[in-house]
């Protein structure tokens, strides 16, 4: 394992239009096989958490799951004055006509008017699995949109959860490419000063592009094992353009420096296998710490996480394969081209081109930085770690909530419609399910258990007074549905929902002897997910913390920079968060950037922000400590080495970390909250770990160390002993 990049680099630096060619190859077959076997799509079923998804299952099992639904809304016209009610209901009936003759409809309810007589309302239910209503829901809003034309007096409009998913679909559509108009040009322009050259700054872009587009294929295999809920494409794009860039930048780095320490004394072949000794293996461990830290969301349970864990999975390998592979071909090949034009200036008897000089050493700022953690490490450690705590301070008021529709942007037509819609019909605006499960022997009690909680409700303040009692064919699953008129993150909805749980359900239906109870509906869905990713943190973060001991003393041999490796990485996630918290759980930074606060965090950005954020600082740690570790190798002393490793090493850190924050941040742009706040959250922690913990944090901790760094390894001892000059005898006295 050890060898195994040099072996790579070797054979492609000798075949490098093998290499090149194989690679191609390789990224179509990829994405060939892929699209042959398509995408399995998750299914509603694999988004059944806790409670409410227990009580969806028995739902399911007789028949009474929620379906996709649509409704056009029939109001007047703006600026109208008035609210013809007869000519709302003819086009209510024409609409309810129109919608009972599409094979996409199950059925088509009565039209309802509001309490105040100033809407019309027509539902729709679509034939299908909720899930999927999105797909078939064109036709319906095509109806929609002609009775509309022919009704010019009225407002008719249509939303619904399909329609809303939609929308939602392809505003993330949008996004995305306005994240790759400013991503790519930014991430290029990085590369262009990193290398002053166009061709060198092409080639790590190209080759991150080339992984995305190999790893969807491979994702799309993998969503048969692990299916897909839709974010996958998403994660591969925003962790393989970052670690794309950043493996090619390591080992592009690396081999400029060999090139310039050889002096053209070693050919390029040569040159690319002594960059592979090292960056090499620094990318293979970099990239497995990844694969394995984004592994832990597996144990989520959750098929969001699922599908998040193997695109950032399928993606990094693809990367490292890419960086092993094509990249020494590509070096070589651009090596041998220079010697090439060289020989031919030589020929024609003009001086050899002079070669930009390679600085290896800290720049100024960098030196500057240093200049105080060399002189005053314990001052430097102790002030830097107590900001980062201040920062990470927030995280004590941390609210965990998922964002559910109502959180979802107002561009989206149907959002707009949703507003109006539940203006004008508050009882829409979420629902409890009881569900109940028993023998058909015991239908006429589980039923009359029931009705007398929806009695026992019907004055409560924070429900509608409305419910709906409905059972199975064969009498084995009953569900009342009581209507909320609250939004599902309300206090209203939620205090109702503990009541039925608590009080209401154990006094009516759970008396029943056999049967099985669940509360299930838009707020129970809403409160069970938080509740069960509240309950997989600690297990995540534990297994976390497992693999980044283990993979750090794996790497250095090294016990106790595997424990440094722990306490840096939950400082730099702790204070993001904590960032995090202070900026989208508060009103104070809406306009700065742009969202309006839930005065909540999503429920899955904690989880998603520590494990991608322990992989990727794990692409630091081992490049940085890797210099470090071949300097004390050398023989030079644990101070310098420290000093020098930290030095040679900020430049390619520096120009990572800026691709890398170009990238999250331009995910911080987007319009769905979630996904802001989770471009966000990496923004900011790449940019601590990069310029806080590895240039203050972690050299002082190293200079306090001195030689308990490399504890219990010998092999720095070994190395120092070896490069100490040997004794000489005392030559006697005359």
């Amino acid at each position: 394992m050890k060898n195994l990049p040099v072996r790579m680099a070797r054979w492609s630096a000798a075949h490098p239009w093998r290499g090149i060619v194989g690679w191609l190859v390789f990224v179509v077959l990829c994405l060939g096989i892929g699209i042959s076997v398509g995408t399995n799509a998750a299914t509603t079923e694999d988004f059944r958490i806790g409670e409410a998804g227990r009580g969806e299952e028995i739902a399911a099992e007789g028949g009474l799951q929620q379906r996709p639904v649509e409704h056009v809304l029939i109001t007047a016209k703006p600026g109208s004055g008035s609210f013809d009610m007869g000519a709302a209901d003819a086009a209510a009936a024409d609409v309810a006509a129109r919608m009972r003759g599409l094979a996409e409809v199950r059925s088509v309810a009565d039209p309802v008017h509001n309490a105040k007589n100033t809407a019309v309302r027509v539902t729709v239910t679509l034939k299908g699995p909720e899930l999927e209503g999105k797909k078939h829901v064109d036709p319906l809003l095509a109806q929609t949109a002609a009775v509309q034309k022919a009704n010019p007096g009225l407002r008719i409009e249509e939303t619904g959860s399909p329609s809303i998913s939609k929308g939602v679909d392809g505003l993330r559509g949008d996004d995305l490419s306005r994240t790759e108009v400013i991503a790519l040009p930014v991430t290029l322009i990085t590369l262009l000063l990193v290398f002053s050259s166009i061709a060198m700054a092409l080639v790590p872009l190209l080759l991150a592009l080339s992984s995305i587009v190999a790893a969807v294929g491979l994702s799309m295999v993998a969503s048969h094992v692990f299916p897909d809920a839709g974010v996958g494409t998403n994660v591969i794009l925003l962790i393989g353009l970052a670690v794309g860039v950043d493996y090619t930048l390591f080992y592009l780095k690396r081999e400029r420096e060999e090139r310039a320490r050889a002096g053209g004394r070693l050919s390029p072949q040569a040159v690319v296998e002594l960059a592979a000794a090292t960056s090499g293996r620094a990318v293979v461990l970099s990239g497995l710490a990844v694969a394995v830290s984004s592994a832990t969301l597996y144990l989520a349970d959750d098929v969001i996480f699922s599908s998040i864990a193997t695109g950032a999975i399928v993606v990094t390998l693809v990367a490292v394969v890419s960086s092993l592979t094509v990249l020494p071909a590509l070096l070589a090949k651009m090596g041998m081209r220079a010697e090439r034009r060289a020989e031919r200036r030589a020929a024609r008897g003009l001086a050899p081109k002079k070669q930009k000089a390679h600085r290896t050493g800290p720049g100024r700022l960098t030196a500057a930085v240093l200049r105080p953690v060399a002189k005053r490490p314990a001052a430097t450690l102790t002030v830097t770690v107590l900001a980062l705590l201040a920062l990470a301070a927030p995280v004590l008021g941390l609210k965990l909530t998922d964002m559910g529709r109502e959180t979802h942007s107002r561009s989206i037509v149907a959002m707009q419609v949703y507003d109006r819609l539940n203006a004008a019909f508050p009882d829409l605006k979420s629902m409890h399910q009881v569900v109940v499960r028993a023998d058909a022997d015991r239908s006429a009690e589980v039923t009359a258990a029931l009705r007398e909680l929806a009695a026992d409700v019907k004055d409560d303040p924070r429900l509608s007074g409305t419910s709906t009692l409905t059972t199975s064919p064969d009498k084995r699953i009953s569900m009342l549905q009581l209507q909320v008129p609250h939004y599902v993150s309300s206090d209203e909805a939620q205090s109702s929902l503990k009541d039925i749980r608590r009080t209401y359900v154990p006094e009516t239906v759970g008396k029943v002897e056999g049967a099985e109870t669940a509360v299930t509906g838009d707020v129970a869905r809403y409160t069970d997910y938080p509740t069960h990713q509240e309950q997989k943190l600690p297990l995540i973060i534990a297994a976390l913390l497992l693999v980044t001991f283990g993979m750090t003393v794996w790497a250095f041999r090294s016990v106790v920079l595997g424990l440094v490796g722990i306490v840096l990485n939950m400082l730099s996630a702790a204070a993001s968060l904590g960032i995090l918290v202070m900026v989208f759980q508060h009103t104070w930074a809406e306009g700065l950037v742009d969202f309006t606060s839930t005065g909540s965090i999503g429920s899955r950005v904690p989880l998603f922000l520590f494990v991608i954020l322990f992989g990727l600082s794990m692409d630091y740690q081992v490049f940085v400590i890797s210099r470090i570790r071949e300097a004390a190798l050398r023989g030079v002393p644990t101070r310098k080495a420290v000093i020098e490793g930290i030095g040679s090493s900020a430049g390619v850190v520096t120009s990572a970390a800026v691709v890398m924050v170009t990238v999250f941040a331009s995910f911080a742009a987007l319009h769905l909250i979630e996904m802001k706040q989770i471009g966000f959250s990496l923004a900011v922690a790449v940019l601590l770990d990069a310029f806080v913990i590895r240039m203050l944090v972690l050299p002082s901790l190293m200079l306090l160390l001195g030689e308990a760094n490399w504890w219990p390894s010998k092999g720095v001892r070994r190395a120092r002993t070896a490069a100490e000059p040997a004794a000489r005898p005392l030559e006697p006295v005359r």
